[in-house]
């Protein structure tokens, strides 16, 4: 199974996160079948890019619980930030 998830960047007790897409049995720092986005928890910044995301998750890659989350977070920022720019 396929799965959209977390690789730890970064140095001690100063975490990064690129979203990967990987294989389910590979180990969570593994080599990456494709990479479509970062996370940065101190800064709080989140990318994703949509139209690769779109494809993977069409093809049946299953994110995790932490993935889902920052997605949502992350399109619903998007969606705000589209609303404030209009008048």
């Amino acid at each position: 199974m396929i799965k959209i998830r977390l690789k730890r960047l970064g140095k001690k007790k100063s975490p990064t996160y690129r979203i990967i897409v990987i294989d389910s049995k590979q180990r969570r720092d593994g080599k990456a079948i494709e990479e479509l986005g970062y996370y940065n928890p101190i800064k709080k910044v989140i990318f994703i890019q949509k139209n690769r995301l779109l494809k993977r998750l069409e093809y049946g890659a299953q994110p995790t619980e932490t993935v889902s989350y920052l997605i949502k977070k992350y399109f619903n920022h998007i969606k705000e930030d589209d609303y404030k720019g209009r008048k």
